[in-house]
């Protein structure tokens, strides 16, 4: 059961250094909001996906290390960067490896006509707009040489 897990991740991090900052209590199958600070690499939330609302806060020292932590995982569906200097936002997000990066916006965002899909162990390939064409198609060259006449 989802709500089952939430405990145990949280009990795993709160036993291993985390501290609770927001929520962390569930009745029946309904898990509270959760925020978890000071989230470190012993932490089974801070290399599993939690899919549901218990959400870790990891400190860095930097945006070098912030990366580094971003892509150390083995999934790379969507992230998300903030800043006011776009420029420099644009810039972390080109090193984030995931298939969707939000720059000053939710990681849920879709639109239909943009591809869609992540890297590492979070999908192959992408789907949506015209990527699904390249994605699902195998582009082939025919040519037919001679006196034939079409259509056929």
């Amino acid at each position: 059961m989802l709500a089952e897990r939430m405990d145990t991740l949280m009990a795993d991090a709160v036993s291993k250094g985390a501290r609770v900052v927001a929520g962390g209590k569930r009745t029946g199958t309904v898990v509270e909001a959760t925020l978890l600070d000071h989230v470190t690499p012993a932490m089974k939330i801070y290399s599993e996906e939690s899919f549901g609302p218990v959400k870790s806060i990891i400190r860095v020292n930097g945006v070098d290390e912030a990366v580094r932590i971003a892509n150390d995982t083995e999934y790379g569906l969507s992230a998300a960067v903030f800043g006011q200097d776009i420029v420099r936002a644009m810039a972390v997000a080109r090193r984030i490896q995931s298939g969707i990066c939000h720059i000053n916006g939710p990681t849920v965002a879709d639109e239909a006509q943009m591809p869609f899909g992540g890297t590492k162990a979070s999908g192959y390939g992408r789907f949506g707009g015209k990527a699904v064409i390249d994605e699902f198609t195998e582009l082939r060259w025919i040519t037919i040489e001679g006196q034939q006449h079409y259509p056929f």
